[in-house]
Parts: C-alpha cells; structure tokens; sequence
C-alpha cells in the first residue's frame, strides 16, 4: 500500500520576486512590436508635432522655453503609454490561462504585482529617454538642474499608470485592452491639464484626475508651479497608487484564488 504523505510547499524569498523572473519578463515584454511602437514612435512624433512648431523655441515658460515645456509633457505621456500598456499585459496572460497556472504555485500576490509594474517602469525609462533625447536635439531649452529633475520626475511619477494598467488588465477583456486604454489614457491627459493647461473651474475638477499630480510634479522644476499646487499634487499620486495598487493585488488573489 502507498501512503501519500501532504507536504507544505515551501514559500519562495521574496514572495516569489527575483531577478530571474524579472528579467523574462522584460524580454517578452520587448518582443511586442505594438508596445514598442507605442513606447518610441508616438511620444517623439507627438513632440515633433505640438513642440517644434512656429517659435516655440523662442518663447518661454518658467526656466524653460515652450519647446522644453511640451518635451516634458510629452516625455510624460510617453511614460503612461508604456507604462500603462505594460501593465495592461496582464490581459493577455489571463486570457491564456496563465492566471489559472500560478494558482499551483507559492507565488505572492504582491512579489507578481511588483514585478510587473517594475518591467513597466523600465519600458517608462525608455520612452522618457527617447523624448528627451530628441529634445535635446531640436532645441529645447530647459536648466542644467531641470534637465535631470524633469527626467527623473516623469519616469518615476509614471509608476501610477503602470499600477493603473496592471488593475484595468485584470477589468478588461484581453482582446481589447489597448484599444480602450489608449484613448482613456489621451482623455486622461487632456482632463489633468498635461496637454493644454487647466483654468477657471475645470483647473479645481483636474485635481482630482491621477494625469494632473504627475503632470504638476513632473513640470515644477521648470518654475511654473506653486507650493501649494505640488504639494497637493504629491497627495494625488500617492493617493492613486495606492488605489491602483491594491486594487491590483485583490483582483490578482480573486483571479487566482484556488476553489
């Protein structure tokens, strides 16, 4: 007779996060030809066409010139187009049935979420690399301090939507995920005031947008921001990461919970 003996797995360092992991990821990531278009094609083009036109280059904003000003904003929004969809790929894993897979492994819930808005953030350093690099060499002016603050600001404020398009990969149907993203993410930046300013009223009804504190914290090197402002500005990209964070980590648990 066989006696079948019940042994605890035992629970992997870390939850589960490592950098072998982390490092395929990010090659399957970089083998998705619609991410990488999204990621170097639009956020350059973008900038080419609302930052590179009449003299812009001579005009200024804050320490800044104009053109300066859109390659940050521009560089930004790249950021959230890679960064989202980098997350968002969580779609195509459920709808293959990976999700159902880690049910049989140890892997925490928090370890597969960090991993996942790392790989993101890494496809967000490239797209802001590539905008600035642009920049730099179609005449944006910006201070030798705000050169490196506005760089590192946009990449690192993105990790909101790289928690924001890991949840909506988990709400979202696999086969339409971007499509619906994209131009959420385009309605999002218009509403945060990151494409054309807010005023009057609507500047109090984008505050509450997450694109507006990324937006504010990503420009207030320029000069063209008040205490007041980024403080508040901190509180929302806080307060959103957060949000999309957890909301992250409970849809994982519910997708891979063991019945």
């Amino acid at each position: 007779m066989t006696t079948t003996v019940d042994r605890p797995r035992a629970v992997p360092a870390h939850g589960g996060f490592s950098l072998l992991f982390l490092g395929l990821e990010l090659r399957r990531l970089l083998r998705n030809r619609r991410t990488l278009v999204f990621t170097l094609v639009i956020p350059p083009v973008f900038f080419a066409v609302f930052g590179l036109s009449g003299d812009l280059r001579t005009e200024t904003v804050g320490s800044a010139n104009v053109t300066g000003y859109v390659m940050v904003s521009m560089a930004l929004y790249g950021a959230m187009l890679a960064t989202t969809s980098g997350g968002a790929m969580v779609s195509i894993e459920r709808g293959v049935g990976w999700s159902r897979q880690l049910r049989l492994t140890p892997l925490d819930p928090v370890a597969y979420v960090a991993t996942k808005v790392a790989v993101a953030m890494a496809l967000g350093l490239v797209s802001v690399t590539t905008v600035f690099a642009v920049g730099a060499l179609t005449g944006a002016h910006l201070t030798a301090v705000a050169w490196v603050t506005c760089f590192v600001l946009a990449w690192v404020t993105s990790v909101v939507f790289a928690a924001f398009g890991l949840f909506m990969g988990y709400v979202l149907p696999s086969e339409n995920v971007m499509q619906i993203l994209g131009p959420g993410l385009a309605l999002l930046a218009f509403a945060g005031g990151l494409f054309v300013p807010a005023g009057g009223w609507f500047a109090d009804v984008a505050k509450v947008v997450p694109t507006w504190g990324v937006a504010t914290i990503a420009r207030a090197p320029i000069g063209d921001v008040t205490a007041a402002s980024l403080g508040e500005a901190i509180v929302n990209v806080l307060v959103w990461t957060a949000v999309f964070v957890l909301g992250a980590r409970a849809m994982f648990r519910r997708d891979t919970a063991r019945g």
